[in-house]
């Protein structure tokens, strides 16, 4: 890995559009952060705060979200998963751990299931639940939750806090994430991981969830950890799912310290 890196902001060109990353950089363990599906790289502070000056922090706004990065024709999930490559073979970076929230938790999954070589370890935080919770009528619950969201996320566009992906963009990539969470098709994926992955779990709902629907997804984990003896429930932490980075960013920290601890001495 490159050492004594200095500190770079800018942004990273990569297929047709361009993100918006930070690297802190530094002669520390490298740590690549994979955002929630809408979400922005700064909803990371509080975690990178606590883990300090000893790692090297590398985040990144994905196409069309936050204010900077680029728009792009292609919002899927195969071009987020080629979008850690992109984000690391530009800082220069050979291994890392992975940290990812929400739906970057299954972007990591899948990254460190195809790249064993250069993960580290990986930290999924309250996503990557393999479970049956999409069908035909999720799917237009979903397309109808979006498309009442729409004037609101029109006006809250221009400053960054919603994806500049329209209603439909953003409906689209929700059920997709919803298909490739089925235990048939995600399952598969843990099972196969072969580096320290550790889950911190959140409580209660997310956003469009119902009452126990959240909770009921999660307890897809015992099956997970049973088969896989690389993979770890870390902790289970009071706070919700839109709030756990906020709330409980130490749990965060502590399950990334674990797994570089773990994955360099299985190096």
């Amino acid at each position: 890995m490159t050492t004594g890196t200095a500190p770079w902001t800018g942004l990273i060109p990569t297929e047709d559009t361009a993100l918006a990353c930070t690297d802190t950089g530094g002669d520390g363990t490298p740590i690549i952060y994979l955002n929630g599906q809408f979400a922005t790289q700064g909803y990371w502070r509080k975690t990178i705060d606590e883990l300090g000056p000893e790692w090297r922090h590398i985040t990144f706004d994905e196409r069309g979200r936050g204010r900077k990065s680029k728009t792009s024709s292609d919002y899927s999930f195969e071009a987020a998963v080629r979008d850690v490559d992109a984000v690391l073979a530009a800082r220069g970076v050979e291994r890392a751990v992975v940290v990812g929230w929400s739906y970057g938790a299954v972007v990591a999954a899948h990254w460190v299931h195809r790249n064993p070589d250069r993960a580290i370890g990986a930290v999924l935080v309250d996503g990557c639940f393999p479970y049956d919770w999409m069908d035909e009528a999720m799917d237009q619950r979903i397309r109808k939750l979006f498309k009442r969201m729409r004037p609101v996320m029109a006006l809250l566009r221009p400053t960054g806090l919603t994806p500049r992906l329209n209603a439909e963009e953003q409906a689209e990539s929700n059920i997709e994430l919803g298909w490739l969470s089925r235990a048939d098709t995600l399952g598969p994926v843990l099972d196969a991981v072969e580096v320290p992955t550790r889950y911190v779990v959140a409580s209660g709902t997310s956003f469009g969830s119902k009452g126990e629907e959240q909770e009921r997804i999660r307890t897809s984990l015992e099956g997970v950890t049973a088969r896989n003896a690389n993979i770890e429930v870390a902790a289970k932490v009071p706070s919700n799912h839109g709030a756990i980075l906020s709330k409980d960013f130490r749990a965060v920290a502590d399950a990334a310290r674990e797994v570089a601890g773990t994955g360099e001495k299985h190096r």
